[in-house]
């Protein structure tokens, strides 16, 4: 079962790189689902990251992407929640058309969220964050245990799943392989290799994964295997005790999909989450049946309960 784990975990985080290029095909445009967005009420960068602002409530929430997506991945959210709260919504750098930067995109991104909350002196802001948004969100609650007020990781880990028994030289070796071929993509490889992760694995809804892919594709293919490395590398569980936020960890759960992973069940894949996120003084752990990857989109309203539930 954790063999299998590995396998799905890996092309969660750099899309089916492993899958034949060629079966992938890219529907013809249509409009896309996701290009209506809300409208923010103000713009702005830092250190590269275009941070979207939308309502004035008395609370903030700041809402990470994960690997290649933009702020879209987060429009039903947006809806939800910025009508009582302040909702700030970042794209990093080299993801949805944004430029990258230099240096490690991990370490940048994990300071610029830093600089967002001290600049706009938001006070114990929620964090919610996606994939590698997740482990950014429970980057900046081990920076800032007194400065965050919540933690919402959807299918997000302090540990890239199945290296957690690695030792530091492996992991790196193997962050540096997967960088190295995911680079190695550009043009329609790297737009059929979008498709057929959303197809895959990302989302349940074929014409939804579709329309994601379309903007996904719009990532720099460079900057999306150098995140991937960086989250590779990284080991964060050491720092888990020192958080002093709540955590909330979403674990997505799509039934049809246990046949090819050993036929894990529910109970075993919030097992093993939890057992990733041990040592976190206060974490609680909620399925989202249905649901693949991306389970706000796969199921808004189970993700927004759950979440309205955590922060109530």
């Amino acid at each position: 079962m954790k063999a299998s784990l590995l396998f799905a975990a890996l092309l969660g985080l750099a899309g089916s790189i492993y899958l034949p290029i060629a079966s992938a095909q890219a529907p013809l445009e249509a409009p896309n689902r996701f290009a209506a967005q809300p409208v923010a009420a103000e713009r702005f960068e830092i250190k590269g990251m275009l941070v979207e602002r939308h309502g004035s409530g008395p609370r903030a929430m700041v809402l990470i992407p994960g690997l290649s997506t933009g702020g879209w991945v987060y429009g039903q959210m947006v809806r939800d929640f910025a009508p009582t709260h302040t909702v700030y919504v970042v794209t990093l750098p080299g993801f949805d058309g944004r430029p990258p930067v230099a240096g490690d995109p991990f370490d940048n991104a994990r300071a610029a969220l830093g600089e967002l909350i001290a600049a706009r002196k938001l006070v114990r802001p929620v964090v919610i964050g996606h994939s590698i948004g997740a482990t950014l969100a429970l980057a900046l609650a081990q920076d800032l245990p007194q400065g965050i007020g919540g933690v919402v990781a959807i299918d997000g880990l302090p540990v890239f799943p199945r290296t957690e028994d690695m030792p530091p030289e492996a992991r790196a070796a193997m962050a540096e392989g997967m960088r190295k071929q995911m680079a190695a993509l550009s043009g329609p490889a790297f737009v059929a290799q979008q498709h057929q992760y959303m197809r895959g694995i990302g989302m349940v809804d074929m014409g939804k994964a579709d329309d994601a892919a379309r903007l996904t594709s719009r990532s720099d293919p460079a900057a999306v295997a150098s995140y991937m490395a960086a989250v590779l590398s990284r080991d964060l569980r050491p720092g888990l005790a020192g958080i002093r936020a709540p955590v909330l960890l979403l674990v997505p759960y799509y039934g049809p999909d246990a046949v090819v992973l050993n036929n894990i069940t529910m109970a075993d894949k919030l097992a093993y989450y939890r057992e990733l996120m041990s040592g976190t003084p206060q974490l609680q752990v909620v399925a989202i049946d249905k649901a693949r990857h991306f389970a706000m989109i796969d199921q808004p309203e189970a993700v927004a309960d759950a979440i309205r539930r955590f922060i109530k």
